[in-house]
Formats: structure tokens, sequence, C-alpha cells
């Protein structure tokens, strides 16, 4: 099937080192995308496979054009990955999923029909997980942190299968490894977020990705989140406040050694007293982060954009 019209539906497959995967996926997804119905696009990104991926791909582009196929120069990262996919993609509705098979191609009409339903994002929710013990119990105590942190209510937040209007896509930026928050950083701008139960597969082909060291990064990345979403534009309200904390309770150590020392009690090798001066110092430079993030912070309000819901004109 070749689409002449513009797609309606874009497919982003990020990949890296998915050689064995990729011609079954493809099929897959086509077959979905046929039986839909409506004009499609599959839009694969290599980011920087160094196995025979891009060789595959060459192949079904020839074979399909409704393919598109990105390669990175180097392995830059799922976020990269599907930055350039949201970048390139011509559809209205966005489709990710992941090349490794476990997410099934044929849950992407029950995504859809939630987007028809006037929602902007829809995240997946692996609800019968088919990995490993220990991936299952992190990724269920890192749901929950993120729930309770961010008061995003869905359960697989780093799910690979997800629909997107375009609105999203162009609006949320995504870098580092901020993939697996996307639908925060959603939250934050005031879109519908909702959520569909999915199955999933184990693994067919190749090895996970998944590591002790991705872990501690998901929860650095989500401080980053809390960060950008409550204090970019008020970054007073965080470091300063932590500042006048931190030197108000200096400020009282220092104070009762001084009344001590003026009852002729010696203070000088005391290690209180380094420590009041340390709080209070530290004091002062967290306060003076916030100022200076605070100028910065008004210098970029007239260039900021705002997301509009409707224009009526």
């Amino acid at each position: 099937m070749i689409t002449e019209n513009k797609p309606e539906i874009s497919i982003v497959v990020p990949l890296f080192n998915e050689k064995d995967s990729l011609k079954e996926l493809h099929k897959k997804i086509s077959d979905v995308m046929i039986k839909n119905g409506e004009p499609y696009e599959i839009i694969f990104i290599d980011d920087g496979s160094t196995d025979d991926s891009f060789e595959y791909l060459k192949k079904i582009y020839e074979d399909d054009k409704n393919v598109r196929v990105f390669r990175l120069q180097r392995n830059y990262g799922k976020s990269a990955a599907l930055s350039t996919g949201f970048k390139n993609a011509k559809g209205e509705v966005i489709i990710t999923i992941d090349a490794d098979l476990q997410d099934d191609p044929e849950e992407i009409p029950n995504l859809l029909k939630k987007i028809n339903d006037g929602y902007d994002l829809v995240s997946g929710w692996k609800m019968d997980r088919k990995d490993p013990f220990i991936k299952i119990v992190s990724s269920k105590f890192f749901n929950f942190i993120t729930r309770l942190l961010t008061g995003l209510k869905i359960h697989d937040i780093n799910c690979g299968l997800k629909a997107y209007r375009r609105k999203v896509t162009e609006n949320i930026k995504v870098y580092g490894e901020l993939h697996r928050y996307i639908p925060a950083l959603a939250k934050v701008e005031g879109f519908k977020i909702d959520e569909v139960k999915v199955r999933h597969h184990p693994r067919k082909y190749g090895k996970s990705k998944y590591g002790v060291t991705r872990f501690f990064k998901g929860f650095t990345d989500l401080l980053t989140v809390l960060y950008i979403s409550r204090f970019t534009t008020r970054p007073m309200h965080l470091f300063g406040l932590a500042g006048l904390i931190f030197f108000i309770i200096g400020f009282i150590i220092n104070l009762l050694l001084t009344i001590w020392w003026f009852k002729g009690q010696g203070i000088g090798n005391r290690p209180l007293f380094f420590l009041g001066i340390l709080l209070m110092i530290f004091g002062i430079q967290l306060f003076s982060i916030g100022l200076l993030g605070e100028m910065i912070a008004n210098i970029r309000k007239n260039d900021e954009n705002y997301i509009f819901k409707d224009i009526l004109q």
C-alpha cells in the first residue's frame, strides 16, 4: 500500500541493535495500519546501531514507501531518537513503539480510540509484564515514587507504547533521558492524559538494555522534572528558601556560641563553631544562586511561549 496523501498517523520506532526483530515488527505494524484504513507512515530512528540494523532498514524502505528511516551518527540515547522522530513526523497523531517486539502493534487501535475520545496523550500500561523479576519490582517502585511526587495517576510511565496528538510533541522538549517523563511534562502543560492496558510479550530477540545505572538515572531525571515543573520560573522559591534556612541555622549556632564567649568560655576550637560558619556561607551561596536564577528567568520571560488550547478570532 502506497500512501499518496499526507499521513494522518505517524508510527515512530526508536531502535538500537534490533536487527532480528525489524522485519517482523514492520509487518505487524503494516498489517495493523492497513486494516485501520487511515494514511500512515512508519519512521524508524536508528540510534547509532552497531549491528546490521540499518541494512535491514534499507531493505524495508525499498519495499515499502510508507517507511522513512533516520540513522543517527552515534548512539545518542532514546530521548534523542524520539525527539528526531517527533520533529520529522508528518501525522496529526504520533504513536511510539519500541523495536524489541515486547509491545504489541495490535494495541495501536486501542490507543487511537482513546485519542479520538479527546485525550492528548495516551500511555500503555503493561499490567502483566513479561520481564525479569528484578525489572518488574524496580519498575513498580519507580512508578509509585513518580506518581507520588508528580501527581500523575498512571501506572506505567515508561511504557514505550504511547499515542500523542501533534500539539503535545511540538510543545514538549525531550532531551537527556527525559523520555521517561513525557507524560509528567505534558501534565505540567495541562494536556489531557490517560492510559490503556496493553499486552506485553517476552523478549524474543537480543538482550534488554536495562541496567542498574538506568534505575539511578531515572531518579535523577525525576528530580530534573520536578524542578522544571515547579521552579523553572521561580528558582528563588527553591534555592532562596533553602539558603535562608541554612543561614538561619548557622546564625543561631554562632549566636549561642557568641553568648558563651561573653561568659568566658572558649569557642575557637569547637567543631560547632566551624559548622555554624559553614552553614551561613552555604546559605548565602544558595540564596545567591536563587537570585541569579531569578534574574535569568526574568530575562527569559519575554521569550516565553504559551500553549493555546483554543483560539477564537
